[in-house]
């Protein structure tokens, strides 16, 4: 049985919306978000990343960070940019991407689940950047950036949705990047019951994005918890805000590699040792190569294309997580070849999210970088068998479009 729970946002006027809704903290480093933020004094990353308003070489996790966020967040709040809702309400948050719409359920959902593992992840978490997101909820007493869950949908919780998206949207806006954003109020205590009730024949939760997130704000409700003499479990704290989406609507992307050099072999040697594990066929004159299939691979050498097929026997195909593309050029390539154990600390492998499309691999590969790798999107199937599981994806095996806009809601903890 899944929890849901209406809650009362803080959130931006209509008429600020587009102004406030910003990309995630973490898919920008400090300087860019300081190129964003340029005559936007409303964008969210005054919050979510508020170093960029203090000087250029403060330490990130500074503490003076997480206090220019909580007053910069109040000062949104004092000046009438956010407001809060009266009564607790779900939301429906819909992002349309060329042409392709996903369609959530905004609301809070239970510490407690996430602790019995009702909420499943697939990837680690690293203490530094959970320690990070800790002091900021810490010090804004709030959830300001939703974790994108998903759930198996269901067709009468799709039915109620519909229904209520026939209404008028509160928000409707496109940001520059061209992705549209719809926001729907639902307000009306028997469709908010409704819901909810729904909700609790769907078995689990999938951490689709935003592990980190989910972590901390775990933390911190378990540590009020701790504190508060009065528990009685209701509290907001033993919730955090998350958008939830049915998983077929959900659009993952590739997630390519670039590594620095050739691990000391030359071009002849290295596709010698790559034909071992896989088929290996040059790509004249047709471009880049964009695999089409699962088990396939291109790879990027000396202005030059080559299509890869993972020969039988390389990997354990009823194996869920060995299967996986990453898993398959993880282990047949980039570490028996170019010595890449570790890519999660490996500073001679970077990682490029679809979105930024093949020319990225190639002028990576012509630049900085040595020899790249275009890869099959991971499913949302594979997240899901990996984590009902109880196990985690390799590193880097997911890139999510569209991102979640914060600064849309914010849950309060008290």
């Amino acid at each position: 049985m899944a929890i849901l729970r209406a809650f009362k946002a803080i959130r931006p006027t209509k008429e600020l919306a587009k102004d406030v809704a910003a990309l995630p903290y973490d898919v920008m480093d400090s300087d860019e978000a300081r190129e964003m933020v340029k005559d936007k004094p409303y964008s969210f990353l005054h919050v979510d990343k508020a170093e960029v308003d203090l000087p250029v070489d403060i330490d990130v996790y500074d503490s003076r960070v997480y206090e220019k966020a909580r007053e910069n967040l109040n000062s949104m709040i004092e000046k009438g940019v956010l407001i809060k809702d009266k009564n607790p309400s779900l939301y429906i948050y819909r992002q349309v991407m060329n042409g392709h719409p996903q369609t959530g359920i905004v609301g809070c959902v239970s510490i407690d689940e996430y602790e019995k593992n009702k909420i499943k992840k697939h990837e680690f978490t690293r203490p530094e950047k959970e320690q990070d997101r800790i002091n900021h909820v810490e010090n804004c007493n709030a959830n300001t950036g939703p974790i994108f869950l998903s759930y198996n949908g269901k067709s009468d919780i799709n039915a109620l949705i519909d229904m209520w998206t026939k209404k008028q949207p509160e928000y409707d806006f496109v940001s520059e990047d061209g992705i549209q954003h719809v926001v729907w109020v639902i307000d009306n205590e028997e469709v908010i019951a409704e819901i909810i009730n729904k909700f609790k024949s769907v078995e689990n939760f999938y951490i689709a994005d935003g592990h980190h997130r989910a972590a901390s704000a775990v933390k911190v409700g378990l540590k009020k918890r701790l504190e508060n003499p009065n528990y009685t479990g209701n509290e907001e704290f033993n919730f955090f805000l998350g958008v939830l989406f049915p998983a077929e609507q959900l659009h993952i992307l590739d997630y390519n590699r670039v590594v620095k050099d050739l691990n000391g072999y030359s071009e002849e040697e290295i596709i010698n040792k790559v034909s071992e594990a896989f088929e290996v066929v040059p790509c004249e004159n047709h471009g880049s190569y964009k695999p089409q299939n699962k088990h396939q691979f291109g790879m990027y050498l000396n202005k030059k294309w080559y299509a890869l097929k993972a020969k039988g026997g390389s990997f354990d195909e009823s194996n869920p997580i060995e299967s996986l593309d990453v898993a398959i050029l993880q282990n047949n390539l980039l570490s028996p070849i170019l010595d890449i154990g570790d890519p999660r600390t490996d500073k001679r492998i970077d990682f490029i999210g679809g979105i930024r499309g093949m020319k990225e691999l190639e002028r990576r590969a012509n630049s900085d970088m040595k020899i790249a790798f275009s890869m099959y999107p991971t499913t949302m199937q594979d997240i899901i068998d990996v984590a009902d599981m109880g196990k985690v994806m390799p590193p880097k095996s997911t890139w999510f479009e569209p991102k979640l806009r914060s600064g849309l809601f914010i849950h309060e903890l008290e």
